[in-house]
């Protein structure tokens, strides 16, 4: 089976960045802009049989833009949910650098030994994901899925598809809106293409400025 890997579109405090997590935000203006974009992308090339988002409103918005382009049904998987940041949610990341140096520097450094305070961790976020390839792959044995997810959760499930262990996290990038594609079979899981954003650039939006 194919998975269509996608970070939803442009949202409230990704410029300057902060712990969004469980924060139920809309999608901006530009986001939504984004996620028109990737769904004219994505429903060029794919014919996929389901479109799953993540239960948080700017990736079911992101979702739903692509499900309609491609005459799919859209359905919430909770488990493609993103990491929950607990008291650091919503503040900056100048914010907690402040108040928490050590801490914000392990992770930077070391994201796999990090649990936020009263929130989880990327060992919970990869238990999650997991669930949800394995939910997909046994459902949709042999067709095309979208799922639309989130930073973290989404940088989470492509560790898993490159074999790669959570101290990599920060190796990998997942600009809003950006496509991955990888393949479930029987000889293993085989990546396509990693945070492509070319269908973005076609409208004069730099990869840089769509983070």
């Amino acid at each position: 089976m194919r998975v269509v890997l996608v970070r939803h579109g442009h949202v409230p405090g990704i410029e300057p960045e902060r712990f969004r997590g469980g924060a139920n935000l809309a999608l901006t203006d530009r986001g939504l802009h984004e996620a028109q974009l990737t769904a004219h992308r994505i429903g060029r090339q794919w014919q996929p049989v389901m479109v799953y988002t993540s239960a948080r409103q700017r990736c079911i918005d992101t979702g739903r833009f692509i499900a309609d382009r491609c005459g799919v049904p859209g359905r919430v998987l909770a488990d493609i949910y993103d990491l929950d940041y607990g008291e650091w949610t919503e503040k900056t990341h100048d914010e907690i650098r402040a108040a928490h140096p050590a801490k914000y520097h392990r992770w930077r450094t070391q994201p796999q030994l990090v649990t936020f305070p009263g929130g989880n961790s990327l060992q919970v976020v990869a238990a999650r994901v997991a669930d949800a390839l394995r939910f997909v792959v046994q459902t949709h044995p042999d067709s095309t899925v979208v799922l639309v997810g989130h930073d973290s959760g989404n940088r989470t499930l492509m560790l898993h598809a490159l074999g790669l262990p959570l101290s990599a996290y920060w190796q990998l990038k997942q600009t809003p809106c950006g496509i991955s594609e990888f393949l479930v079979g029987e000889d293993g899981i085989h990546v396509l293409r990693m945070n492509e954003t070319a269908h973005l650039e076609c409208a004069g939006m730099l990869a840089g400025d769509s983070r």
